[in-house]
């Protein structure tokens, strides 16, 4: 593990375990902190777009986000960094704006909903996750000791969380999870654009050439 190649991902790890430790343990300092569409809209509490990003409802919780965010996010910050796409900066926005735009639908479908509650980093890993797949999509991750490529990985991902959105289980916020994928891939492909549009024939060809390894 080696702090230096992604410092970025492994400060914003940091945080999330800090903070959510902090959230298991007191009760009021989540209420403060958790995504509450209605506290939002009436007292103004915008600040919980960012901070219910980085609480969770529980170890397994946790552990999944990091961990899925562990091995995709350290991938993103040297390929923005690399590849000419804006760097820290570029990548700080992914996933800062990332947890925001996630948020923005269960916003506006629950303002009104005095029970509705919602934390995690959903959104957030979401989008790192399907910017990653634009660079190397067959590149592959061990799940459990089963080697799963990216792509494969990354729309499972999407799966579970749309499943168990549908279950409505807990406060974790599962609507996030589309959303954020859909921004991380628009704001991916508007970088590259924008700043190494001459990356995009080497994109296509490895999608449409499906390989391990």
């Amino acid at each position: 593990m080696n702090f230096s190649s992604a410092p970025v991902t492994f400060i914003l790890i940091a945080i999330n375990v800090i903070v959510s430790l902090l959230g298991f343990s007191n009760a009021d300092f989540l209420d403060k902190t958790i995504m509450w569409p209605y506290a939002i809209k009436r007292d103004k509490q915008y600040y919980r777009f960012i901070t219910s990003s980085f609480i969770h409802a529980d170890y397994i919780h946790l552990i999944f986000n990091m961990f899925s965010f562990y091995f995709f996010g350290r991938i993103i910050e040297q390929y923005f960094s690399e590849y000419g796409l804006g760097g820290n900066v570029s990548y700080l926005l992914l996933y800062f704006v990332g947890m925001i735009v996630a948020d923005i639908p269960s916003y506006i479908k629950h303002k009104d909903d005095y029970n509705y509650r919602a934390l995690g980093a959903s959104g957030a890993v979401s989008a790192v996750i399907f910017a990653c797949i634009l660079f190397s999509p067959w590149s592959t991750i061990l799940i459990y000791f089963i080697p799963m490529p990216f792509i494969v990985f990354a729309f499972l991902y999407l799966a579970y969380c749309i499943y168990m959105s549908k279950k409505n289980i807990g406060h974790i916020n599962h609507d996030a999870h589309l959303w954020g994928s859909l921004f991380g891939l628009i704001f991916t492909s508007i970088l590259i654009a924008a700043l190494n549009p001459g990356m995009f024939p080497a994109i296509i060809e490895q999608l449409s050439h499906p390989h391990f390894g």
